[in-house]
């Protein structure tokens, strides 16, 4: 019995007009396709493994997914919340934070608002949303290169360790990442149909893509590329342009405004905002700045990791010019700007893994007949080693990546919360002094109780030479804790990382301060000298 050959023959299709050859033979077995022949049971596995990788996440990020979603939304939700420097100068819409004011809203109705379901059921609803983003990256690379790869694009995302680790954390990055995916799916320029179902479909692309731009501005970086692909293409330029995009857009230009609106209590345009201070006035590079080629020496290639040279492959064995134009374009727009983060770029992410499905893809099936006619016995016999090795080269330097960025690093500021949401619904606790970093923990949302607490602020000052609150208690920790207290009202817990306490132990104590806990928070430092624990001190005369 003759053995397939794992080599794949270099595609000779146009695949902006025609399928590709691996999609041609998928079209073939599709009958054969097992679980996968179920859009339902794709989903549901989508469902349940984000389900159970909310779950698994239990270390701290980005701030925004505490202070710029959470934070807003419980402070909707309860009346009590801190709202960042951004509220006050209109740069964030609230199309985002009122998402979770429904769970909110459901969880304090039932008397479920306890400490377990106020930090999980957040992540739990994101994991929902993220599942139907998986669902349409499945769906999209089902589209463009036939079930096969779609199976390898899907299993790419779920293996991805930066996925694992981000995509089901609340931040406004993986919404429109799922709006990005959903959207490019119903687009013209990315699918193969009649011409009177692409019309239709463009128009739910362009509802997506507005949704999209309004949760995230920057978004539009994403859909200008998409956008001028189509009205390069499309004969109906005019009816494109005053048509669908123009009312659609201020359609849901409209709704934002409106939601932001009754929320502000006045008429605040949020993108302009938005654009004035990242883009016209560099705002963004107060909170740091990067090398232009930062996402393609270590951003975009760290969450990437392993699967970089499948990626490369698929882009060369499928051609597919217009998906690897819209990475190049995002990653070379974004490169622009100073201040760079890695969930920035999240949205082109599944999209290159997309390509490393095709790559795994054409290491399993053969194309060519003549490939199989040639190739010789002993190369066939060591095809399959060869798939296997990609797989478990995959699967042994992404997961356990994975689950230590997931259960391990920085997860002291998540659980120094939980402690004191714990502490405070036993009523041990009447206010918490933070001398953090500003942000480096979340706040009101998990400790979910009205009590006094202050962190150290970091909002932007008029001069970037001048230093906020933050900056300088990590310069002179022990002089600006001797100015504070000489008017401060007594917090009852203190919380500090190690690097800190090692300075201010000694005045802690003399001012009847014990340490009460301690959680450990990382092993190797991120941007400051190594933040080893988190501690927590108590006043012992309370």
């Amino acid at each position: 019995m003759k053995r397939k050959p794992c080599s794949v023959a270099p595609p000779t299709e146009d695949h902006d007009e025609k399928p590709n050859l691996l999609k041609r033979k998928d079209d073939e077995t599709t009958s054969k396709a097992g679980f996968f022949s179920s859009s339902k049971q794709i989903l549901t596995l989508c469902l349940v493994f984000r389900m159970v990788n909310s779950l698994l996440v239990q270390t701290y990020f980005n701030p925004d997914e505490h202070w710029q979603a959470l934070e807003v939304a419980h402070r909707i939700a309860f009346g009590y919340g801190h709202l960042t420097w951004e509220w006050s100068k209109g740069i964030r819409s609230y199309l985002h934070p009122m998402m979770f004011v429904p769970l909110y809203k459901f969880l304090s109705f039932f008397g479920l608002d306890t400490p377990w379901f106020m930090i999980r059921s957040p992540r739990l609803l994101q994991s929902v949303i993220s599942s139907v983003g998986d669902f349409y990256l499945y769906k999209l690379a089902h589209r463009i290169f036939g079930e096969h790869v779609a199976q390898w694009t899907l299993f790419s995302q779920l293996v991805n360790w930066f996925t694992f680790f981000c995509f089901t954390r609340t931040l406004s990055n993986n919404l429109e990442t799922v709006l990005t995916l959903i959207g490019l799916y119903y687009w013209p320029s990315f699918r193969h149909s009649s011409k009177h179902f692409l019309l239709a479909s463009r128009k739910w692309g362009l509802v997506v893509a507005a949704l999209a731009c309004a949760v995230r501005p920057t978004s539009a970086i994403t859909w200008l590329y998409v956008g001028l692909l189509e009205l390069f293409e499309t004969k109906d330029r005019i009816k494109f342009i005053f048509l669908e995009v123009a009312p659609i857009g201020l359609l849901v230009l409209g709704f934002t405004c409106l939601v932001d609106w009754l929320m502000y209590g006045s008429w605040i345009f949020v993108p302009l905002n938005f654009l004035k201070f990242n883009f016209l006035s560099s705002g963004g590079d107060y909170y740091g700045t990067h090398k232009w080629h930062w996402y393609f020496t270590q951003g975009f290639t760290v969450m990437l990791f392993t699967f970089i040279p499948f990626t490369i492959a698929g882009v060369f064995q499928s051609r597919q010019w217009k998906l690897f134009g819209l990475m190049a374009w995002v990653l070379g727009l974004y490169s622009m700007l100073g201040h760079k983060e890695f969930r920035f770029v999240m949205p082109v992410l599944p999209i290159a893994l997309m390509f490393s499905g095709y790559s795994l893809a054409s290491l399993e099936d053969t194309v060519s007949k003549d490939i199989n006619r040639k190739i010789s016995s002993n190369l066939r016999n060591k095809c399959p080693s060869r798939m296997q090795f990609g797989l478990f080269f995959l699967l042994v330097t992404n997961l356990p990546m994975a689950l230590y960025m997931s259960l391990v690093h920085q997860r002291g500021s998540e659980d120094v919360m939980n402690f004191l949401s714990h502490e405070a619904l036993e009523d041990r606790v009447k206010s918490v002094l933070f001398l953090t970093p500003c942000h480096a923990t979340p706040y009101y949302s998990t400790l979910h109780r009205n009590l006094p607490m202050r962190f150290l602020d970091c909002s932007p000052t008029e001069s970037r030479e001048t230093h906020d609150e933050s900056d300088r208690f990590m310069i002179d920790p022990v002089g600006f804790l001797s100015d504070m207290v000489k008017g401060w009202a007594v917090p009852s817990h203190i919380v500090l990382f190690d690097s800190q306490e090692k300075q201010l132990k000694g005045f802690l104590i003399s001012h009847s301060f014990i340490e009460i806990k301690r959680f450990f928070h990382a092993h190797f430092k991120v941007d400051r000298e190594l933040q080893g624990s988190i501690v927590v001190y108590t006043l012992t005369s309370q």
